[in-house]
C-alpha cells in the first residue's frame, strides 16, 4: 500500500513536536498492512502528567499550524494515556508506567518499525 506524502509529513511534524518537548522513547510503527485503523501509530512517553500534557499540546499546536485538521482526543484529563486520532496517524502519549503496562509495541509487533531519524 502506498502511503501519501501528506501522511508522511504528518508523521514527521508529530515526531518533531514530541522531540521538541523531550518525549521519551519515541516509536513510529507502520501498521498499514495489518489494520484498517491507521497507517501509522506513534508512541511516546512523558515522565509525569505535566510532560504528557505538554507533549500532547505541542503535537496539536504544531500539526494545526501545518494546516491539518483537529484530532479526536481521548484521555487528556487523566494524562496517563492520551490518544490523538488524525485518522491515518494515531498518536499514543503515555506515562512511563502505563506504557509499560499496556505494551502497545508488543500488541502491534507485526507492524514495521520506522527509524525516526530517517524521517
Amino acid at each position: 500500500m502506498q502511503i501519501s506524502e501528506e501522511t508522511l509529513n504528518l508523521v514527521k511534524i508529530t515526531v518533531n513536536a514530541l522531540k521538541d518537548k523531550k518525549g521519551i522513547d519515541i516509536k513510529v510503527i507502520d501498521v498499514s498492512e495489518i489494520t484498517p485503523l491507521a497507517d501509522y501509530f506513534i508512541i511516546a512517553s512523558g515522565s509525569n502528567a505535566n510532560q504528557v500534557k505538554a507533549l500532547c499540546d505541542n503535537v496539536e499546536e504544531q500539526v494545526f499550524k501545518a494546516g491539518y485538521k483537529d484530532p479526536k482526543v481521548e484521555g487528556y484529563n487523566t494524562a496517563s494515556w492520551i490518544l490523538l486520532d488524525y485518522s491515518e496517524v494515531v498518536v499514543h502519549i503515555f506515562s512511563e508506567d502505563d506504557r509499560a503496562f499496556y505494551g502497545l509495541e508488543r500488541v502491534w509487533k507485526d507492524g514495521k518499525d520506522i527509524e525516526i531519524d530517517s524521517l
